[in-house]
């Protein structure tokens, strides 16, 4: 086959992917917009309505799961950046006995699904005390194994030049992590904070089992709740529901896409 017949076909496949991936929301943002009673029936001038998303906000506590969801993604970011920057600074730029050893034990987490961990976290969490709070829900989630390792290659690119300058200028270990090796690390910072954000509000099995109140559930486990037991079948009320949950995402990613991909691109996450 020719170049441009393979390129014909790559572009056709992957609109075809694209539509398949769009598929599902396109149903949704129409049953979410639309009166029940046009859920299945596809009428180009149906009525338009916001009385769904009127009704989903109104029959859960969704302003309360938001709260908790923020808190939860910005506790876990900010844990993560602070102490996966300081195990790759080390790992970087310091020679220690077991030096090896231990980053081999870090990429082991990188091969280990987290629902395999389900039963020995929970029983952590509980004889911690913290059982049904954020807390215990970003808790596990703390040392990312991925963050030490992108962190970790990103440092190793920067020249020891710039580190023996500002220690002849007087300049500490952790100043230089803050002055020099951070502010050059953004990008991949950025694009691991994106991965990070979208993973945990996203995140479904061990909220669950680890919460069973309001005050600490986040949208995922609260939307689950509202689905099964607040609004029955109504397919509307669900999908404006599901709409109201992931709209934040939907929107972060709409309006600043190209960030996203130039800090991707900088990275090197594939």
């Amino acid at each position: 086959m020719t170049r441009s017949t393979d390129r014909a076909l790559f572009t056709l496949g992957a609109w075809l992917l694209a539509l398949v991936w769009l598929l599902p929301l396109a149903y949704a943002v129409w049953t979410a917009f639309h009166p029940p009673a046009f859920e299945t029936r596809f009428v180009l001038f149906a009525p338009l309505t916001l009385e769904n998303f009127s009704r989903a906000w109104n029959a859960a506590p969704f302003g309360r799961y938001f709260l908790n969801t923020i808190a939860l993604v910005t506790m876990v970011l900010a844990a993560q950046l602070v102490l996966c920057s300081l195990a790759a600074f080390a790992f970087a730029r310091f020679e220690f006995p077991g030096k090896g050893v231990l980053f081999a034990l870090v990429l082991v987490q990188l091969m280990v699904m987290p629902d395999i961990l389900l039963v020995r976290n929970y029983t952590t969490i509980r004889s911690l005390g913290l059982v049904d709070t954020i807390l215990a829900i970003g808790l596990p989630y703390f040392a990312s194994g991925f963050a030490i390792f992108l962190l970790r290659q990103t440092f190793k690119t920067i020249p020891r030049e710039l580190d023996e300058a500002a220690r002849i200028e007087g300049c500490s270990w952790l100043g230089l992590l803050m002055r020099v090796y951070v502010p050059l690390a953004r990008p991949t910072m950025l694009a691991f904070g994106l991965v990070s954000v979208s993973h945990h509000w996203n995140n479904f099995i061990w909220p669950l089992i680890i919460t069973s109140s309001v005050e600490t559930r986040p949208l995922t486990v609260g939307l689950s709740i509202f689905a099964t037991s607040d609004s029955g079948t109504e397919w509307s009320i669900i999908t404006a529901a599901t709409l109201i949950t992931s709209a934040p995402l939907l929107i972060g990613f709409l309006l600043f896409q190209r960030q996203f991909v130039q800090s991707f691109m900088r990275a090197g996450i594939k």
